[in-house]
């Protein structure tokens, strides 16, 4: 059994051995879940799973090494119409 020390700032800090077990990092968001023990009060911590990529951040592929102004955007929309006819 790990033992924490709150502050009281109401902080704890977490053994590098318990982050890497969970998966976590310095930013990450953990969820509580109150639950039930042997009839006494139990809370679980377990890490909030990140979504592998937003589909914006796939995109990121495709605009590699191109302008983003918006004349560059409604040139390069213009030039595809044009091909599409």
């Amino acid at each position: 059994m790990q033992a924490l020390r709150m502050t009281s700032k109401r902080q704890v800090t977490f053994p590098a051995r318990v982050c890497e077990e969970l998966g976590v990092t310095a930013g990450d968001t953990l969820l509580l879940e109150k639950t039930q023990n042997k009839g006494s009060k139990a809370w679980v911590i377990r890490p909030r799973r990140r979504r592998k990529e937003t589909w914006f951040k796939g995109l990121q592929k495709y605009a590699a090494g191109k302008r983003h102004s918006m004349r560059s955007v409604r040139q390069s929309i213009a030039k595809s119409m044009k091909e599409e006819r």
